[in-house]
This record gives C-alpha cells, structure tokens and sequence, in this order.
C-alpha cells in the first residue's frame, strides 16, 4: 500500500468573519481526509514548556473530506496569446533569439522557444539537446528531423541563436554566434573560444501543426495519462528578445539581427520586446509583442525579469537608467510560485470566531508527520476593537518557507554547532521540489531563489515543527509562543499579517494602542516600514520582539499579492548574493539588499539592528545602570536581581539565536535607555558581514564586546514608544515554568503600559533630557 500524506494550501493568508476562504490539498495513498478547525496557541512541545496547544472548534468543514492527488506545473515559461493560431505557420520561417543558458550540460533537452507538442512529435521548435548542443527540430506527428549544431553551448555565456526552415524544399539552416562582450558573459575576451557554428541539413519530411498546441517560450507542451497537458523540456537560463519572421532569413540577413537590427517588418510575425515595459515602479509579467498581431506573453511561475541582457554594459546598473540592456528574462525549471491545485474545499468563516491564528487539520491514515497537515490562516477582527495587535510577520515565514539548508548549505553545520535533525517531513520538502523553494535555497543552476509565494504547501509554517538545522522552532510555531503568552496573560487581540500591512498602511494599525511583533520579522516593504514609523511617530506603542528585524527589502508582485520578491545583495548574512546588475525588484523598482544600506537601518525605528547570530547556546540578560534610571525603572519592576531571561525553549535562554544591538552611529534614537544586555556569548556568535570592513581574527562572541543583545526602551512624539528585546530567543523564554519567569514579568510591565492611554509611566523626556516632565 503507498505511503499515506496530504499537504495543504489556503488560497489567504489573511480573512475577516463572513469572508470565503478556500483550501486546496493535494493527498497519496487514500482519497478522504479527517478536517477538524481549531485556534492554534501554543506550537512547542518541548518539555520546559507547556507542550502543544490548539483549540478545537466546531464548524460545518469538520469530518470527511475527499482528497486526491494533485499535480503541479513546476518551471516557468511564457505562454503566448496566439488564438487565431497565427504562429501556426505552414510556410517558411525563421526564430531567433539572444540566450544566456545556465544548464546547457545538464543532459536534458531544454526548449527555447517554440509550437511544439512532445508527445505527438508535431510542431516545431529551436532548444538544446540532451548533449548540450542547439537544435532546430521538426514534427510530423509519427517522427521528428532536427538539425544540431557541431559546438556545445557554453552555461553562462550570451549567444545569438537562430533556426530558418523552408518546407517546401526542406533547407533547415541553424546560426550561432556568440555576442560576448567585457560584461555580460562568464568568460571575457581573452578567452579564445569559436563560440559560432553554422549547419545546413534538408529535412525528409515537413512539420504538421497539430490543433491546441501552445506557442511556448522556455518549454514545450507534453501530456501524461493521470495529470493531463503541461509544459515539459523547460529551459534553464535567460531569453532576449525572442522573434519568429515568415520566410528563411540568409546568414547575411541574421548577422544583422545579430547586431541588434530588427528584422524587416514586413516578415514577423512575433518580436517580443522583452526591455518594453519598464518603468519607475518595475515591470509585470506580460511580454509585449511589438508585431504586427500583438500575441503577448504571458509569464507561468514568475520567469524573472528586471535582469540584464546581451548588450548590458557594466556601467548602468538598473533598469531605470537603461531599460534596453535589461531584456533578460530568466527562466528555471525547478521553480513554482503557484501550484494552481484545484480547490478541494471553501468555508465561509463564521461571524462568531474571534480573531487569532487559525488551521484546518487534516489527518490521513496514522494522522502524524506526513500524513498530518495543518492549512494555517489568519483571521482579522471584522473592525478593529482591542487595544493590542499582533503582527504576524507572514513575509519572513515566505522568505523561509520550506528552506533546505540542512541539505544543501555546506555552512549550516559550523553555523549552527551542531549536526542537523532530519524528519521525514524535511525529506518528502526536499524530495518534491514542486512545493517550492525558499529565499535561502538556490535552484538546480546555482541561482539565488528571488520569489516565494503561499500558493503552495509551506511545510515548515505549520505548529510542532522544528528547523532540522538547528533543533528549534522557528518562525511561525515559535510566534506561537507569544501568541500563547497573549493567551496566558488574558489580553484582548487583534491578527493581522504583513500583507494586511503592506495593502494597507497605517490605516490597518493606527487605531491599536500597542503593536506587538513576531521573533524574527526580517523581511519588510517599503509600505510596511512607512506604517510602522508613522504608526511610533503619531503616538503608537511599538513592542520588537525579536532579533534581526526590518532587515531585508522586498516587494509584493501588485498582480498577485501572494507573491514577494527579495534581491540578496553584495552586503549582509545571506544565502545567496544577485548578480552584477540586477540587485533592482521586478516587482517595485526600487534597489533590494538591506535596508540599512538604503539609509534606513533598524535602529532608527526599533532602537536596536543586527548585530551576531548563534545557533547552539543561549544566554539570560543582565540590566544595565539604566534600568534603575526613574523613568523606566517600571519596565523591570517585579524581578529581582539583576538577571533576566535565564530559561527557555531555544536553547535555555531569552538572549540568542539572532540578536540585535544598539548604536548611535546607525540611527539609536539618543534619548534610548538601555534596560539590559547579554554577554558571554559562544564562539559560536559571530559578527554580522555588514559590519566588516577587514576580517580579522575576535570576531566571535567570547572576545567581540559588540556581539549582545540590547534591551531597550525610548518614548516617542504624542506619548509613543519604542519597546525591543533585541534577540529573537525571548520569545520562546516567555512560556518556560508555565509563564512564571522573569522575560514574561517584563513584558506584561510594558504591554500593561503600552495599553493605557495618556503618559506613560515615569513620566515623558525627549531628547534633551533636560525637558524631561
């Protein structure tokens, strides 16, 4: 009997009482599942904590459900807008296009572009063979000719590739030419490689345009039995400028494409300008066709653009400044930013649930593992009512979600000091690549995963779950924790997420008293930051409960908000760094990488940045002088002595695993008390990249005296405040002893503040202490 397991999707992250939801699952081994709704609290098991928590809930989606095997349409492509069947050509034509390949030796046959149906053998299309050589191929349906190029196409290197076929005498000439210039290619100019090969080869038969075939670029049509028609033979690398004209071209007429020069106009039939688009806030997901019939591209699985192409020179570096050096759209087979499974169930969420952190549990045979999933959603408040809101950092757990670093980062077991705990679950992520891959994997040519999306199961945003790497939770089931704490504590609160924010601004939080974040809301829009700001500066409470936060700059695709975008850039601890030239978001326009080197480092909302990471060992804070200072001495009232933080779940510790530190030079607001610190962290802790301008030998937590996490507090205008822990470890220090522990007596001191209205304790001061009242 095959192995039992369902996985699972929301078509929201986000829904409001009475709104429609529906979920999508996708099951082996069994056609009904066992759905129960419940309210998740508490996402830890481990044993100094209060275990696993969830509430359930009755509700008309409870019982059986009939579940089936679904199927995923992994790789991007472009699908081009051809119903009048216009690139059906019978007569004689030619493609052409400039290439960047990445996977040219991978041993499979890739297609460029082309009207061709793999299963049928019919149509016809330009690709690379499996022996990593172009080929111009043709289908009858009964049998395929081809003609193959003498030279292997080379990864990483630009060349001007073209196919012309005459049928009616069966001439089928292939072109290619390399157009390397100083910049754009792997290799430069010194390299002395014949690049060009010319071949000529009359075919014995002529194509047959077969009905319902799709013209593709970046693949090509192919059918199974169970899943039906999808796009198969995906190319790996970057396309330019792609065209298919009537009639052969001579070697003559295609070295002056080859240039640069467009084909006589009078012959397309398709020219996609792939630079054509481009504006201030990016470009979408439509490829204009500038010929005569207007058959524009569609991108599948979000081929990325804003990427340079054959003729970039170095020099410009953004699209902005030069749109016509950026006609690259790059495309990877192992990618997927939707799975487009069929909606298996919907429920309109009942008036009466209040808001919070909500799941459909489903279990398949044995019910645990992979045969348990939880579809995780947010429910808002229908009109704002609590004082306190949670913001669920719902982009970091995209950023994160379904990461394979214990599998493929070479740097995770000296990172994390310690070996990785590996489930079945992180197995059957890494085995199906059609769940997707995080902003921390690359894909199988090297390239640095620059979507995420929650069209698709995320394995890891799910209670119970452990990161293999570094044997704690993580994200989300360690959001829990506080959200469990909430829960403890008796407060009133609202949910809402990071595209709740992002879609709406200030206007989504500024009637809350207090904001309180997750453990690590790394990732951040433009908009996000804006709200949060303006939200501390017009009198709101902000508590920053984590670690490296307001870090990265991303963006959120304005035709599918379920998709973000992040570049990593030459700066900051990352996975994976963009390459030369393409550091700008598709998506927004605006240059990715840190927001520290967009001028707006943490420290200037939040007080606290990024300072170490340490994944093995975890420390209590100890307070500083200013935790006696009369204006804040409120904030630690109840603990005695001078430790706070001294247990907890990861790692047994409230400072650790990412830590944030205080500095003036990067924007600490001056008047900022710092309440206390950690220290003696292991060698383990290292300093963050974006700190170095030479390395050196000390720049571990035993001898760097920068390596701590800072607790502090500021006011702020119109009695706002500033509230952060400066480590993403006091989360889960908050549930240890049952919630009797000194990190948890600190919070409810300052949420209990934060939700009066009027001064806050100890009075108000601003910057010039002097004027303090």
């Amino acid at each position: 009997m095959a192995q039992q397991k369902v996985f699972g999707y929301a078509d929201r992250l986000s829904v409001r009482p009475g709104e429609e939801i529906a979920f999508h699952v996708n099951a082996d081994g069994t056609t009904e599942a066992t759905a129960q709704l419940v309210r998740l609290i508490h996402g830890d098991n481990h044993p100094a904590g209060p275990g696993f928590i969830e509430e359930e809930l009755d509700s008309p989606i409870n019982g059986k459900w009939a579940v089936r095997k679904q199927f995923t349409q992994l790789g991007s492509y472009l699908e081009v807008n051809d119903p009048s069947n216009k690139l059906a050509e019978e007569g004689a034509i030619t493609l052409m296009a400039y290439v960047w390949p990445t996977l040219s030796q991978s041993g499979r046959r890739q297609t460029i572009m082309g009207r061709w149906d793999t299963l049928r053998n019919k149509g016809y299309a330009i690709g690379i063979n499996p022996s990593g050589n172009l080929e111009f191929w043709v289908g009858d349906g009964k049998e395929v000719d081809y003609v193959s190029g003498e030279l292997p196409i080379l990864p990483h290197v630009w060349y001007f590739v073209a196919a012309s076929y005459d049928p009616k005498t069966g001439r089928a000439e292939l072109y290619q030419e390399g157009v390397v210039n100083r910049y754009n290619s792997l290799y430069g100019r010194v390299v002395p490689d014949d690049y060009a090969t010319h071949v000529v080869q009359n075919f014995r038969f002529r194509h047959v345009n077969g009905d319902g075939i799709p013209f593709l670029i970046a693949g090509a049509l192919d059918a199974h039995e169970l899943r039906g028609t999808f796009v198969n033979d995906l190319y790996a690398g970057k396309v330019d400028r792609p065209a298919i004209c009537k009639g052969a071209f001579t070697r003559e007429q295609l070295d002056a494409c080859r240039a640069g020069v467009m084909p006589p106009a009078g012959t397309i039939l398709a020219y996609w300008d792939t630079t054509a688009g481009y504006g201030a806030n990016g470009i979408g997901h439509l490829v204009k066709d500038i010929g005569p019939y207007e058959l524009h591209a569609k991108g599948v699985n979000h081929p990325v653009r804003a990427m340079t192409g054959w003729n970039w020179n170095g020099k410009d570096d953004c699209f902005r400044i030069s749109p016509e050096q950026y006609g690259g759209i790059e495309f990877h087979p192992d990618t997927v930013t939707d799975c487009r499974w069929e909606v298996t169930k919907r429920m309109v969420v009942p008036q009466n649930l209040k808001s919070g952190i909500y799941a459909v549990r489903l279990r398949v045979g044995p019910g645990v593992s992979i045969a348990e999933e939880y579809i995780v959603f947010v429910l808002r408040a229908a009109k704002p009512g609590n004082q306190l809101c949670f913001l669920v950092p719902t982009a970091s757990y995209l950023a994160y979600g379904n990461e394979s670093l214990s599998f493929d980062a070479h740097i995770v077991q000296p990172m994390t000091g310690q070996p990785p705990v590996v489930t079945d679950l992180d197995v059957e992520t890494y085995e199906h690549r059609e769940y997707g891959l995080s902003t921390y994997d690359s894909y199988e040519d090297g390239a640095g995963v620059c979507y995420s999306s929650f069209r698709r199961p995320i394995v890891n945003m799910r209670p119970k779950y452990r990161m293999s790497s570094m044997g704690i939770t993580w994200q989300f089931p360690a959001d829990l924790s506080i959200v469990a704490w909430i829960e403890k504590m008796g407060y009133d609160c609202d949910f809402i997420t990071d595209e709740d924010l992002h879609r709406e601004g200030l206007e989504a939080i500024k009637s809350y008293a207090c904001l309180m974040t997750g453990t690590h809301p790394e990732y951040v829009s433009e908009r996000m930051l804006d709200a949060q700001e303006d939200y501390v500066a017009q009198g709101g409470r902000l508590i920053y409960m984590g670690g490296n936060g307001y870090y990265w700059v991303v963006g959120f695709d304005p035709d599918d908000t379920a998709c973000m975008e992040v570049r990593k850039l030459d700066s900051g601890m990352r996975a994976w760094a963009a390459r030369p030239g393409e550091h700008y978001l598709q998506t927004t326009g605006e240059k990715s990488g840190l927001w520290r080197n967009r001028g707006r480092a943490p420290q200037k909302l939040t007080g606290v940045g990024f300072i170490a990471e340490g994944f093995e060992t975890a420390t209590p804070y100890r307070k500083m002088p200013d935790a006696w200072h009369r204006t804040v001495s409120w904030i630690t009232e109840g603990v005695e002595g001078e430790i706070i933080g001294d247990c907890g779940l990861a790692y047994g510790g409230a400072a650790g695993i990412e830590v944030d530190r205080y500095d003036l030079k990067l924007g600490t607001p001056p008047h900022t008390k710092i309440i206390a610190s950690s220290g003696g962290h292991s060698d383990n802790y290292v300093l963050v990249t974006e700190e170095l301008l030479y390395a050196y030998a000390g720049l571990v937590g035993s001898l760097d005296y920068r390596i701590r996490g800072d607790m502090i507090y500021f006011p702020a205008p119109n009695n706002g405040a500033v509230f952060a822990t400066g480590s993403i470890g006091y989360g889960q220090a908050l549930p240890a002893n049952n919630f009797e522990n000194s990190a948890s007596r600190v919070l409810k001191n300052v949420v209990d503040a934060f939700l009066k209205k009027g001064k806050l304790p100890g009075g108000h001061w601003t910057v010039d202490e002097k004027l303090w009242r």
